[in-house]
């Protein structure tokens, strides 16, 4: 079949977990409207379910979203969209039986700029089927090609869609204003992802602890399994592009996450007081090999300088799309021509993303796996894979 060719159903598919765990994954969607939390939980499943696999792309307006981000007519993007990946499902079963009689540590992760909860499914999923329960978080800062929150139907509208009384109120990507600062803006944004990231772990510990949580999103998967399943002590968050900012400025700001990994960072959004120490916890900066330029470099070195703890790598012959699923269901033509693949095979580079991922919180969350199978990639040793960077930096200053 030639690269690019628009069946993306049987020869682009989003990688299954590697893991020992089957995989499910369900929608959390709390009250209070645009101040509630709203994530997908992927997690350890109890094999042999039926269950169908869920959508990758779950509503039309996602694809609306996206079209506006990349400066696309809606109804051109709409049906490009729908045409491309309409079809694709993501390899974990919707809301399947969560698998009881382990506590599993906890992921929180942050998606990057125009993205939003479900297209980080391949490492999600590896993630899960790895044994880490893992919140993928959808973030109301404006910064996601598109989100919702459900808000009560007026009287007069008609009650056809369902019998909830609820509809959805789209949030769509805020573009610049004319003459505005960027920096203010993403800073302003980085701080509210960094309580949605906050507030999803609250969640999650609430739910582990027992107590009752409402889900405004009609689904048959029963919360109170969850219950007693995660280990308390072993949190971390993770985050790509704008959500490797948001994975520094969580850390932080919050001191349960004992660890964090960032994909990709953009280091713009972080603010300037959080380089004066307020990180404590270790932290893996993962690169593209395309990506990254000297300035947002020399910003993680800056975070980073004198602590053993914190680790740089770069993945050759990755760009800064080879994180998304975007990536796997892309033909090769239609890949490179949107930067959506680089030189490297997708799955190769998510692997050795994953895997050094792995073999980092292993080792700072105290986990008894074999992860440690993989220590070498943290320290930037394999087949394309390079520790610290590939840019050309300026000589330091001296102090």
């Amino acid at each position: 079949m030639e690269p690019g060719s628009s069946s993306t159903e049987k020869f682009y598919r989003i990688p299954k977990g590697k893991g020992p765990h089957s995989v499910g994954c369900t929608d959390l969607m709390t009250e209070n409207a645009v101040e509630g939390s709203f994530l997908r939980l992927y997690y350890p499943s109890c094999s042999g379910t039926d269950n169908e696999e869920a959508p990758w792309i779950p509503d039309k307006e996602y694809y609306q979203g996206l079209s506006d981000f990349l400066n696309m007519y809606r109804v051109v993007g709409e049906r490009l969209f729908q045409y491309y990946v309409g079809s694709v499902t993501c390899p974990a079963k919707s809301n399947a039986a969560f698998k009881l009689g382990e506590k599993y540590p906890l992921l929180i992760f942050s998606h990057g700029l125009g993205a939003f909860r479900t297209i980080y499914s391949a490492i999600c999923i590896e993630m899960a089927s790895q044994g880490f329960v893992v919140a993928a978080v959808e973030h109301r800062d404006e910064s996601a090609s598109a989100t919702y929150y459900c808000k009560k139907k007026s009287i007069s509208e008609p009650q056809e869609e369902s019998t909830s009384g609820l509809e959805k109120e789209w949030i769509y990507y805020r573009k610049l204003k004319a003459g505005e600062e960027e920096r203010c803006l993403r800073h302003k944004q980085v701080q509210q992802r960094a309580q949605e990231c906050i507030k999803a772990l609250n969640l999650i510990l609430k739910i582990n602890s027992g107590e009752e949580v409402t889900n405004v999103l009609n689904s048959n998967f029963d919360w109170n399994s969850v219950k007693d399943s995660v280990d308390t002590s072993r949190i971390a968050v993770m985050g790509h592009s704008f959500g490797g900012a948001t994975v520094i400025e969580s850390l932080s700001k919050e001191i349960r996450f004992r660890c964090g990994i960032a994909l990709d960072a953009w280091m713009l959004p972080v603010g300037d007081d959080i380089y004066q120490n307020s990180v404590q916890q270790p932290l893996l900066f993962i690169n593209s090999e395309k990506f990254q330029w000297a300035d947002n470099i020399l910003k993680m070195k800056k975070l980073s300088s004198s602590d053993t703890n914190k680790k740089m790598i770069t993945i050759k012959g990755s760009v800064h799309q080879s994180f998304p699923d975007f990536t796997f269901v892309s033909g090769g033509l239609i890949g490179r021509f949107f930067k959506l693949k680089g030189e490297i095979d997708p799955n190769e580079a998510i692997d050795i993303s994953n895997h050094a991922s792995l073999a980092f919180l292993q080792k700072h969350l105290s986990l008894k796996k074999d992860f440690d199978q993989w220590d070498s990639l943290v320290d930037g040793i394999g087949p394309n894979v390079i520790p610290g960077t590939n840019i050309d930096l300026p000589p330091a200053e001296p102090e």
